[in-house]
């Protein structure tokens, strides 16, 4: 046997074997979700036929000749009873696109297909694409909105890395064939993490923006934003105003987005998001959540305090450190909510939780009253709730 033969045959028995990995919950775990003892998704998932030309004719050496770097940041969807996530991989050249991977369980046996998705290019190209929200409006289409990033023509000679951030808009029907819309436009010099609401309001369709003034920092950009088009062919946003504002020395101080879009509940929508705050160490990002009254969805009606989830051990490692990020969950037929976030710039999770658990964390978790004495003071009620109704059976 070649020396060809016996890679091949050992990389496709490895692959296999991590395609095939079962997932494990985390118990006890903190009672609102449950994390998993491993990734959904990796650069090592891809296909064996994207990342190596298999003729050893012309790769007599199995070389890798388009190497894949990461897999993450996911839109998510459950579509004819298969649960898909639109993956942001990254090759090594650092160019983005979007991949649809597929499992028959939400948690594991994530399988690529065969191709990345072709996403059309509108008259300016874009220099690269990522972070796919996807939303089944009830107009009928299934939309994916994502950021294009080209770069900035204002930028000083020899500066190639100020860029331009704004919202591509693409549709579907089958996440197969996309017809792409003209970019979103909006009072804001760029946008990222803008998500299309489900629903029609007010007879417009609404989306959750996130104005701010340069590539990286939000500057004047006050936090998720709002605003109305009357179409999406042509969406245009005269008129953005905060929804949930950043907040000094909170998780969400720096900047705060959307994330996937809202999951609607009899009690109100449901908002994931992410929040990022500086450190000695640089920039840490959080998901959060908060809720939003069910008949004005730009209205805050419940927000607890602090993060919803946080890098943990192995997550905070990664091509950019100490983060988590999400833009893509799933409802479920029978409550069961799939949250996938990556962390780190590098991978993909899943955490599993329900709407009747999502609702008692957003509706009965206190609220950030901005003050460390406030912090206490919520403390030590609840201390003192437990010591006087379990008596002696509370370790002191």
């Amino acid at each position: 046997m070649s020396d060809f033969t016996k890679r091949l045959t050992q990389l496709q028995q490895e692959h296999r074997e991590l395609l095939e990995r079962k997932n494990y919950a985390i118990w006890p775990g903190n009672g609102i979700y449950d994390r998993y003892t491993h990734p959904v998704l990796t650069a090592a998932h891809v296909p064996i036929f994207w990342e190596y030309d298999l003729n050893p004719e012309t790769n007599p050496f199995l070389m890798k000749r388009f190497e894949i770097n990461a897999a993450f940041n996911a839109g998510a969807i459950k579509h004819n009873g298969k649960y898909l996530v639109v993956a942001r991989v990254e090759g090594s050249d650092r160019k983005s696109f979007f991949a649809v991977a597929e499992s028959p369980n939400g948690i594991d046996n994530f399988k690529f297909w065969n191709h990345p998705i072709v996403m059309p290019e509108t008259d300016e190209p874009d220099g690269n694409v990522y972070d796919m929200r996807l939303t089944k409006h009830e107009d009928g289409f299934i939309y994916g909105l994502f950021c294009t990033e080209r770069k900035d023509p204002k930028a000083k000679p020899g500066d190639e890395s100020s860029a331009v951030a704004q919202c591509g808009i693409a549709r579907t029907t089958d996440l197969k064939t996309w017809i792409r819309l003209p970019d979103l436009v909006t009072p804001s010099p760029q946008q990222r993490n803008v998500v299309l609401h489900p629903e029609f309001v007010n007879g417009k369709y609404a989306f959750y923006t996130r104005p701010q003034d340069g590539f990286i920092e939000a500057g004047s950009g006050g936090g998720i934003g709002f605003g109305y088009s009357e179409t999406i062919e042509k969406a245009v946003i005269e008129k953005e105003f905060i929804v949930d504002h950043k907040q000094y020395h909170t998780v969400y101080e720096i900047k705060n987005g959307q994330g996937p879009a809202p999951i609607k509940t009899d009690k109100g929508w449901l908002h994931l998001a992410h929040g990022v705050r500086n450190t000695a160490a640089g920039l840490r990002y959080v998901l959060y959540m908060f809720m939003t009254d069910l008949y004005d969805p730009a209205k805050v009606i419940y927000k607890p305090a602090g993060y919803f989830i946080a890098p943990q051990g192995e997550e905070r490692i990664g091509d950019v450190s100490n983060v988590t990020f999400s833009n893509g969950w799933i409802l479920d037929d029978d409550g069961t909510v799939f949250i996938y976030y990556a962390s780190s710039d590098t991978r993909l999770h899943v955490a599993k939780s329900s709407i009747e658990k999502l609702l008692d964390y957003v509706l009965h978790t206190p609220a950030d009253n901005f003050r460390s004495a406030a912090s206490v003071e919520v403390l030590t009620g609840l201390i003192n709730k437990n010591l006087s109704h379990a008596g002696h059976s509370v370790s002191i």
